[in-house]
């Protein structure tokens, strides 16, 4: 069975994509409702076996000089197959996404994939801040 690439927002399985993060180190115990919002506030890829959504990444852009990467994953069945590059490379090429200053990323162990579409380390690691709440969807009371 061949593989689909999807950007159409609307055929994302937000189920299938939440039953993923809500189990992943990133983002485990993230609400439903949170992980909805995020994709229709995103620019989607949805990979596509059969009906059964495999793959996805999400890049959150203001569509004209910035560009945030996340929520990349494939399921494990259908790893080895090309699929998160295919994804990269629609990710680069797609229209929305052109002409932009910046993208970064964080990963913790797909660097080589990321290297190929030009993405390198920071070069000015001291000049980025961030505030991290790992562990935030644990807590309930943080949605408050």
């Amino acid at each position: 069975m061949e593989y689909r690439l999807s950007t159409k927002r609307e055929e994302v399985d937000v189920k299938a994509v939440h039953a993923f993060l809500s189990n992943c180190y990133w983002a485990e115990a993230i609400p439903f409702e949170i992980v909805k919002r995020a994709i229709d506030n995103s620019v989607c890829f949805s990979v596509f076996h059969g009906a059964d959504q495999v793959a996805f990444t999400r890049v959150i852009s203001d569509r004209a000089t910035f560009a945030y990467v996340c929520d990349v994953y494939v399921l494990e069945p259908h790893r080895g197959k090309g699929l998160s590059k295919r994804m990269v490379e629609a990710m680069m090429a797609h229209p929305e996404l052109q002409g932009l200053k910046r993208w970064v990323l964080v990963t913790k162990d797909a660097h080589t994939l990321y290297s190929r579409a030009g993405f390198k380390a920071l070069a000015a690691p001291e000049m980025y801040m961030e505030v991290n709440r790992m562990g935030l969807y644990k807590n309930p009371a943080a949605f408050r």
